[in-house]
């Protein structure tokens, strides 16, 4: 489903991602009531969603598109970012600016509704930046982080970082498959949708923190 408040900007992504043969486009929204009550009739399995509307923008809507089991990948003009740091704590498993390729959109799509995150290193920089800006914030970890071995907790570490699973088994000396089990069992026993959700657990609990490396 695309959700964007422009209908040139939201028929034109429609007609690039409906074009393609493995997507099926379900719907269209402008704003985020009518994305929440397109989802729960028609049931995507991703939303195109653009953050910037009227009624209901798109950090407001996220959640509740989330809690109806559906993916978020959101799509802005605006790169900001306290945007980017809302975006994933409302749960989107994207995000990417509308100036981004078409072929990098069309892989964005199919890589979030396969269930992986698409956290750009771009992303994960402001996302640090953001927690740069708030050095004095509090930070209590979770309990469930006690939870973690040593191994998986240098992975989600690694993770924060914005590295890729091929990165982290570079880095570690470990089959890529190793690390993917790894990712998993985090994911698992932190009861996290995704790599993006993680990395927001990462620093916010302190493991990882603004220039570390």
């Amino acid at each position: 489903m695309v959700v964007d408040d422009q209908q040139m900007v939201r028929e034109g992504f429609a007609a690039l991602l409906g074009a393609q043969p493995d997507i099926e486009v379900v719907g269209q929204a402008a704003d985020g009531v009518e994305a929440v009550a397109l989802v729960r009739s028609q049931r995507p399995d991703l939303v195109l969603m653009d953050i910037r509307m009227p009624r209901m923008d798109g950090l407001a809507a996220t959640p509740l598109v989330v809690a109806e089991g559906t993916r978020v990948l959101m799509l802005t003009t605006f790169d900001l970012d306290e945007y980017v740091y809302a975006a994933l704590r409302a749960g989107a498993s994207g995000f990417l600016l509308k100036d981004a390729p078409a072929a990098e959109l069309v892989h964005a799509v199919r890589v979030v509704a396969a269930g992986e995150a698409l956290l750009a290193p771009s992303v994960t920089r402001k996302l640090i930046e953001e927690f740069a800006r708030r050095p004095d914030q509090q930070r209590t970890a979770p309990p469930s982080l006690g939870g973690l071995t040593a191994r998986e907790t240098e992975v989600l570490a690694l993770i924060a970082q914005g590295l890729s699973n091929q990165e982290i088994a570079a880095r570690l000396v470990v089959a890529e498959q190793t690390v993917k089990t790894h990712v998993g069992r985090i994911l698992a026993k932190l009861d996290l949708r995704d790599r993006a959700q993680a990395v927001v657990v990462a620093y916010e609990s302190g493991l990882v923190t603004p220039g570390s490396a």
